[in-house]
């Protein structure tokens, strides 16, 4: 290729950039004016079901090669930047910054977004049962450890809706301002180093650790220690003066940590929904199984079952259950009345487009 050619594409690259921006203010527009409509007839800024189904439709259709993963994270950032031109979402999580809590909120909101760091799990469900425009992000359950209990007991309580829920993989990073041979103190949060272990004793056998409140705090006190390391985010290199010296030095591929959004918002049927609800049965010989067998009459796929202490009552639980439908299906409602005929409590905790579903779509 000689230097003319590379000129000349260049040229329409950038052609092409015009037009896109012409086009993304042509969007932005348009947003505005489906802003000033939702805000006169106070209808949520953020409608999960319509989000998914514009990136299936989008991503049935493409031809490539641009890549439906980019195609994607494009186009949540543009829906993130147009949401910001009618009214930013609010979207409270378990901070500190650059935490993986944090990481999901940009990945499902967008930077667009106003994501607001709070101490604790019950602080975000706190802010956001005051804000009936905001929404959530908390994590319940991880693929290496299990459920997160303390969110269970939350949504047994509170009054919100789950909205949407989050996949995101947990990749660790050494991060670092000097060299691996000057490094003399790696600072993490207590999960993130175990799960590094076999990398650090083969790369790192001789430095001092140091345990941090999160992964995000380790990478701020690094970056202030001439040899000092972190094992955190790439969101912590992109918010701290730090450097990412080797990337995935977890011992596990494939961890991975769900998070649910909650707020107010009641999602009608999208066609790839999960409903989640929690129940207590009656104290008697095969209550359970008497509760679970309306879903399999009715064909239902049970993809989660848990079962968590009450703390109301010694050895009372109550189960947490996910299956495949919505609340407003009619074989998910008979199963759901069937259910009611064998508990003592049910309650909804929300139908949201099934993420797994709709990436395997």
């Amino acid at each position: 290729m000689t230097m003319k050619e590379l000129d000349e594409f260049r040229k329409q690259i950038d052609r092409l950039d015009e037009q896109l921006l012409k086009l993304l203010n042509r969007r932005a527009r348009i947003a505005q004016k489906v802003g000033h409509l939702k805000s006169g007839q106070d209808t949520p800024v953020l409608v999960p079901r319509r989000e998914s189904q514009i990136i299936k439709r989008l991503c049935d259709s493409n031809p490539g090669p641009f890549p439906n993963d980019g195609l994607e994270a494009t186009f949540r950032e543009i829906f993130s930047a147009c949401r910001s031109v009618q009214n930013p979402v609010q979207a409270f999580y378990l901070g500190p910054q650059a935490t993986h809590t944090h990481a999901a909120a940009i990945a499902k909101f967008g930077r667009g977004a106003e994501t607001i760091p709070v101490t604790n799990l019950i602080q975000v469900f706190r802010e956001v049962e005051k804000r009936p425009k905001a929404f959530g992000v908390v994590p319940i359950e991880n693929s290496t450890e299990g459920v997160v209990g303390q969110t269970m007991d939350l949504l047994m309580e509170s009054p919100l809706n789950i909205c949407w829920e989050i996949f995101l993989p947990i990749r660790h990073h050494l991060l670092s301002n000097t060299t691996m041979n000057n490094i003399r103190k790696v600072y993490s949060k207590d999960q993130a180093i175990a799960q590094c272990r076999s990398w650090l004793n083969k790369n790192l056998p001789n430095v001092e650790f140091q345990e941090t409140s999160s992964t995000a705090h380790g990478a701020e006190l690094a970056a202030k220690d001439k040899q000092g390391a972190a094992i955190a985010s790439e969101l912590a290199a992109q918010l701290y003066p730090i450097k990412i010296l080797q990337y995935d030095i977890h011992d596990r591929a494939g961890n991975t940590t769900r998070f649910i959004v909650i707020g107010h918002v009641r999602n009608e049927p999208s066609g790839k929904d999960k409903t989640s609800i929690i129940f207590l049965v009656k104290n008697k010989v095969g209550a359970l199984y008497e509760a679970l067998m309306p879903f399999r009459e009715e064909k239902i796929n049970l993809t989660k079952i848990e079962s968590r202490p009450t703390k109301r009552e010694a050895w009372e639980y109550a189960f947490y259950v996910d299956f495949e439908g919505h609340r407003e299906d009619e074989r998910v409602v008979r199963a759901l009345a069937g259910l009611g005929e064998h508990s003592v409590y049910v309650k909804i905790l929300g139908s949201y487009p099934d993420e797994t579903r709709w990436s395997l779509a």
